[in-house]
């Protein structure tokens, strides 16, 4: 009900927002598509949900590359059970601001360059086959505010659906001549998966925003594809994905691979590293994180 409430009153608005993709090293390299497949410590961002779905435990420290704006980067540390995550994410403020407003930036800021976000993910599992999850956040630049993102995961046999809706607050940041509000964005996505977590798999998922959202290079509403391809006994991981930005009719494409670093008998370490290429200049990057689940 929660949920079904959010979405109804998304309106649109002259505001600035991160875009999904901003995290998530497996998430951008699909392309974007990872809604209904989110089951690591990014499911904290991507859909709260999808906690239920992963590993017992998940951890990961990330870093990204921006292209657009230049000489940015996006730093995530984040950690999830099932039923609970933590997570702490570091967004250049830039990335979220028309181009000609990042050089008028308002001196009151305290933190000019990044938006900081604090989460803690809490969630129920009704039955084996929905979950229903939120992350409640503190987020600060400058000042600091409260907010949520709510999110729920559907499984039907090999099949998911996902819809999430974040920054349902909208909280707002500065002088109304010069703020910065973090808009509401909601997303759909569905995914279908062939094999388990623990041995060869392959994933294949769409997404598709729900809500337009202004960003660095203008507004922004996305539809995605993605693969995902574990083989080698879930050793080696092959991923690709296609982005059609479709209010300007950008587009971009994107590739990754995970390697298992160290292999237990329940602890496995991944190193994940993702690029992306094209006209869609809000996506383009590289990523890396290194990834522990048990």
């Amino acid at each position: 009900m929660c949920l079904a409430t959010c979405v109804a009153s998304l309106t649109p608005r002259a505001a600035q927002a991160q875009i999904f993709e901003t995290i998530g090293i497996r998430a951008q390299g699909m392309g974007g598509a990872f809604v209904a497949v989110a089951d690591d410590a990014t499911a904290t961002w991507w859909n709260p949900a999808g906690l239920a779905t992963g590993a017992y435990f998940s951890g990961l420290v990330e870093y990204d590359r921006l292209t657009a704006p230049a000489d940015t980067s996006v730093e995530a540390v984040a950690v999830g059970y099932p039923a609970l995550g933590l997570s702490y994410y570091r967004l250049p403020i830039s990335e979220m601001q028309p181009a000609s407003s990042v050089a008028t930036a308002s001196s009151g800021r305290q933190d000019q360059g990044y938006l900081s976000e604090f989460g803690a993910t809490v969630g129920q599992s009704l039955g084996k086959q929905l979950a229903v999850s939120s992350t409640l956040k503190l987020v600060r630049a400058g000042e600091t505010h409260g907010d949520f993102d709510v999110g729920t995961m559907a499984t039907l046999g090999h099949f998911r659906i996902g819809v999430v809706v974040r920054n349902v607050t909208q909280p707002s940041f500065g002088p109304a001549a010069n703020h910065l509000v973090l808009d509401r964005q909601a997303r759909v996505g569905g995914a279908f998966i062939l094999g388990s977590s623990s041995s060869n798999q392959l994933v294949i998922a769409v997404d598709g925003d729900l809500t337009r959202v202004p960003t660095y290079a203008g507004d922004s509403r996305r539809v995605a594809g993605g693969a995902e391809l574990w083989v080698w006994r879930r050793l080696l991981g092959v991923r690709g994905g296609l982005s059609a930005e479709t209010v300007a009719q950008h587009a971009s494409a994107s590739g990754g691979l995970s390697f298992v670093l160290q292999s237990g008998r329940y602890l496995k370490t991944y190193l994940d590293g993702q690029l992306t290429r094209g006209t869609d200049e809000v996506r383009r990057g590289w990523g890396t994180d290194v990834r522990v689940t048990f």
